[in-house]
């Protein structure tokens, strides 16, 4: 139907849109204290960029992207995450040979997978994100994650659980997939399709699948396996968690749904009436830039999914109060007010009061009950009479109580 939004997408109205500017202010807020600074990537992609860069065994590559061929007949992709958006741009405009840690965020950003609508999912959905480049100590790890603590305390979401990881590298995950085929190759048979496709490729990805995860607990752990370096890496991560005072678990069933993690990998989760729901999650990603056709060039980043952060703050009752839409509405009866009328609002708005008057020829009457309806604090009257003797009345709905004021002087009365 032309007058129904497909299906997996929502409307924001204009009712409901200062939620979502208090969420964008709170990221803007947190990242800025930080030093990071704000990046926008385009809604859509070459399809290559999500087939090499997320990986061409995820989910997200195998059954959820939108792709579609353009007027020249070139594969086009909208986005379904923020990250290699951000490292083609990086690339492509040789952020690498700026200063070094590079630190940038996203609001909001537009993101789609084709999956089934649920709580929480959409097919079109929006991320707050960050992404730093070229900072290698866990000391950034420990900074990231702290920074998305911060962004969901600032919008009132509490009680909170960090879970940690570390998936390696390539130098001792190679060894890890040898262990790991060897324990997985007796049960494929009782594996679903994709975790056989996946056995050979990316056989830790089979760790992931929801399907079949709880079939195999006891699976080698990563964490048992990693290389000094990671083990090292992983320590210092812990150890500056600790002196945060941000408590965390470990978790070694964590991989992530995306093929470029490296080393540390987290999720941030909440509990809801339905269930843990993970708001926020993330990791290094050292090898991406020089996959992706960049110089070798470590990196970090996590992905928080703006819906889902909404939908907790109406589950925790901590959804902020719509703010009225006029500090001032002005009502005039007569064509001189009406011109009077249209200044004062002017004058209004320049001092930075918000302020309106009404544009659908009401009576004086139902002025004053709109201005009622839309919980305008004050209410300025201008008729023939005020008009001609040089003063407004002032009318305080809060307090029900008016008084006259000079013209001149209802701006500074106003600004109060």
């Amino acid at each position: 139907m032309l007058t129904q939004a497909p299906k997996g997408t929502q409307d924001v109205l204009p009712q409901d849109s200062y939620r979502w500017q208090r969420v964008e202010d709170a990221m803007r807020r947190v990242a800025a204290l930080a030093g990071y600074r704000e990046i926008r990537t385009p809604m859509f992609e070459h399809t290559e960029l999500f087939q090499r860069g997320v990986g061409d065994t995820t989910d997200v590559v195998q059954k959820e992207m939108y792709t579609f061929n353009d007027k020249g007949n070139r594969s086009i992709t909208l986005k379904p995450e923020g990250t290699a958006g951000a490292v083609r741009a990086f690339i492509e405009h040789h952020l690498f040979a700026d200063p070094l840690p590079s630190k940038m965020f996203y609001v909001s950003c537009p993101v789609f997978r084709y999956e089934k609508p649920q709580s929480g999912r959409f097919r079109q959905f929006h991320q707050h994100g960050v992404e730093v480049f070229g900072a290698k100590d866990a000391s950034v790890d420990a900074e990231v994650i702290a920074l998305a603590m911060d962004v969901l305390r600032e919008c009132g979401i509490d009680g909170l659980r960090l879970s940690i990881n570390s998936i390696g590298c390539p130098a001792c995950r190679a060894a890890y997939h040898e262990k790991l085929r060897a324990y997985l190759e007796p049960k494929l048979p009782s594996l679903c399709e994709t975790c056989r496709e996946r056995f050979q490729r990316n056989p830790m990805r089979i760790l992931d699948c929801k399907e079949d995860a709880a079939k195999l607990t006891d699976a080698p752990a990563m964490l048992d396996n990693l290389c000094d370096d990671c083990r090292g890496h992983f320590e210092a991560l812990k150890r500056y968690l600790d002196a945060l005072g941000i408590a965390y678990e470990i978790d070694p069933r964590i991989v992530r749904g995306l093929d470029y993690y490296t080393k540390t990998v987290f999720e941030i989760i909440t509990d809801t009436e339905n269930g843990p729901l993970t708001v926020c999650g993330g990791g290094r990603y050292d090898g991406l830039v020089q996959e992706l056709g960049g110089p070798e060039t470590c990196g970090i980043g996590w992905g928080m999914g703006v819906e889902r952060m909404l939908m907790v703050q109406d589950a925790r009752g901590v959804a902020p109060e719509q703010p009225a839409l006029y500090d001032a509405f002005v009502c005039t009866l007569g064509d001189a007010a009406r011109l009077e009328g249209v200044k004062l609002v002017r004058e209004l708005r320049r001092a930075g009061v918000k302020a309106d008057l009404d544009h659908a020829a009401r009576s004086l009457k139902a002025q004053f009950k709109y201005a009622g309806k839309m919980n305008a604090r004050y209410v300025v009257t201008i008729a023939e009479d005020e008009l001609a003797r040089g003063v407004v009345k002032l009318r305080d709905m809060a307090e029900s109580a008016e008084r006259e004021i000079p013209r001149d002087a209802a701006v500074a009365e106003l600004t109060k």
